[in-house]
């Protein structure tokens, strides 16, 4: 296929019009614009995990709306979208009112004041794209001198803005305020990610302060401001109203257990399909079904747009590549991460198993939380899952109990990674035991290797999935294995490498006792792990295995057929 005639796929583009104009493919979420301004409520909050198109609906309301644009750009914008069969809308609300559109994902600094500088750029910056109004006929001199204050820089040490607190935290009613005067029009407020500076804020110490910059902000441009139309929030969170929403009643949350808006914000499996056709990948349908699919938000079912589109991106040049989890390098996965660090109780580690294992775990779910609050005991954690991406539902709820599940496999593969590296962390606390461990190994000692890795067995969280194949189930074990043993600085320890006629699982180098060691791993699904080790050691003298560590010098090599089923294993040793 020539993938020079086709349009290019908007990786990381978040600009309505820059995809419009410049020939990337766009799957139609215009149909939102509709829903908006035929139910809007004064402020609007859209909660959704990230990467889920939040920013670019926000960009597609800003090119719809605005004032500033030319009307005929924007009719060509969209032109032959969803939204343009609405004519009398269109002509109501298209590029009829003034916009103030801002993001705050970029409030990101490491203490409170680099913070609020970046919020002074943020919003200073918005304000310098309306410069007319320090011209403007329709305000006095005095209003003039307000919209100066909001824009003045420190010329002398380029400090950035100079607008103190108070100005900061008036400054988007100012700006709304001094816009509706100019164009005698009241005001749309857009605010992308408006919990991206509360969670910055709370990782690196400054939470009070935050909370106090964001609610006075909050409360001035979208409670007490006679000049807004209507204004859209979104974020990962519904942060409690007892952080930042005190006293604002007149807000429509729209969460992702809603059915309004509940098709606008991911890609449905019928957008997915007509993506896949237009490139000519629809082959690996069921492959992208099975790893990005599976988010439930309202009646819906749908896809990570961010993960179709890269992964379609690299079909697209190479057929033959795997699926794999662009997800989670957009983000840390701290919340997995503290989920299983606080999994204490054994109730806990088994219903992450079932998880893992495909299973439904049912739990009631808190959609309001502050930051204070969200990782302080497990029952709050499960409810960060679920609003974050990590979790979704199956099946109706009953009030606030949600039968949880992971939604797919890429999901899935960020579980297992968190496992397997919390495991490890956890193991190499206590280098007495692990060095006891690896001591059995040296010498040969099957049944102390046998007593060690069963106790560590019983305190992992098993990764099992009852769907997948006998070598993936073995790969849970051997990683657990690879990591203890690869607790010995001095050993070298090589995992699945090219010995003889095939791969052995282990292979280990002890140069100062001129000792090898191949490790041969079964996964026994009938539990007969004796036949299991058995298996194991004729696997490792019928392919050779020993055959590179004797060609490393080595003289005495000892061969371990390991059997595993569950949380018990079998030793043996030759």
């Amino acid at each position: 296929m020539n993938t020079a005639i086709k349009k290019k796929l908007p990786i990381g583009i978040e600009n309505f019009e820059k995809i419009r104009t410049e020939d990337f493919y766009y799957i139609d979420k215009t149909g939102l614009i509709k829903d908006l301004l035929y139910n809007w409520g004064e402020v609007n909050l859209f909660t959704r995990p990230r990467r889920f198109g939040k920013s670019l609906n926000m960009s597609m309301l800003k090119s719809f709306l605005d004032i500033e644009g030319d009307i005929t750009y924007t009719e060509k914008l969209f032109n032959g979208l969803e939204i343009s069969k609405e004519t009398s809308l269109c002509k109501e609300y298209m590029g009829a009112f003034p916009v103030i559109s801002i993001s705050l994902k970029g409030v990101n600094g490491i203490d409170f004041a680099a913070a609020r500088d970046m919020m002074r750029s943020i919003i200073g910056n918005e304000a310098l794209r309306f410069y007319f109004l320090s011209e403007s006929n329709n305000l006095n001199e005095k209003e003039k001198m307000q919209y100066n204050q909001l824009t003045a820089v420190d010329e002398s040490n380029r400090q950035g803005f100079t607008m103190s607190d108070t100005l900061l935290m008036g400054s988007l009613k100012t700006l709304s305020m001094l816009l509706q005067k100019h164009y005698g029009k009241k005001v749309i407020i857009l605010i992308d990610e408006y919990d991206v500076p509360l969670a910055k804020a709370f990782d690196n110490g400054y939470y009070e302060e935050m909370i106090m910059l964001i609610r006075n902000l909050f409360e001035q441009v979208l409670k007490t401001n006679d000049s807004l139309q209507f204004a859209v929030l979104t974020g990962c969170l519904r942060v409690s109203k007892e952080s930042i929403f005190t006293g604002l009643n007149n807000m429509k949350v729209l969460s992702i257990t809603d059915v309004r808006f509940d098709e606008y914000f991911g890609f449905t499996d019928k957008e997915v399909r007509e993506l896949l056709e237009y490139y000519g990948l629809t082959a690996s349908y069921e492959t992208i079904k099975d790893w990005y699919d599976g988010y439930r938000f309202g009646d819906v079912h749908v896809y990570c747009p961010w993960d179709v589109i890269c992964y379609c991106d690299e079909l697209r040049f190479d057929p033959k590549v795997q699926p794999k989890d662009y997800w989670s390098n957009t983000s840390s996965n701290q919340s997995v991460r503290c989920f299983i660090e606080n999994a204490e109780s054994n109730t806990t580690k088994r219903e992450i198993e079932r998880l893992v294992e495909g299973e439904a775990v049912r739990k009631e779910i808190r959609q309001e939380l502050t930051y204070r609050e969200l990782y302080s005991d497990t029952d709050n954690i499960w409810s960060v899952l679920f609003t974050t991406g990590y979790l979704t539902q199956q099946g109706k709820s009953e009030d606030d109990i949600f039968n949880l599940v992971i939604p797919n496999q890429e999901v899935r593969k960020i579980f297992t990674r968190q496992i397997m590296e919390w495991f490890q962390d956890m193991t190499k606390r206590d280098g007495d035991t692990l060095n006891m461990f690896c001591d059995a190994f040296e010498n040969g000692d099957a049944a102390g290797v046998e007593m060690y890795f069963n106790a560590y067995l019983r305190k992992t969280i098993r990764i099992r999935d009852t769907f997948v194949g006998k070598y993936r189930k073995e790969n849970f074990y051997h990683g657990i294995l690879l990591g203890l043993l690869g607790f010995k600085d001095s050993w070298g320890v090589w995992s699945n490498r090219e010995s003889g006629n095939g791969y052995s699982v282990i292979l280990v180098e002890i140069e100062e006792k001129d000792l090898g060691i191949v490790v041969e791993l079964k996964y026994s699904e009938d539990s007969n792990l004796e036949a299991g080790c058995r298996q194991a050691l004729r696997q490792i003298e019928e392919k050779n295995y020993t055959e590179e560590l004797k060609a490393l010098g080595l003289n005495h090599i000892l061969k371990f057929g390991i059997a595993c089923c569950k949380k018990r294993c079998k030793v043996m040793v030759e």
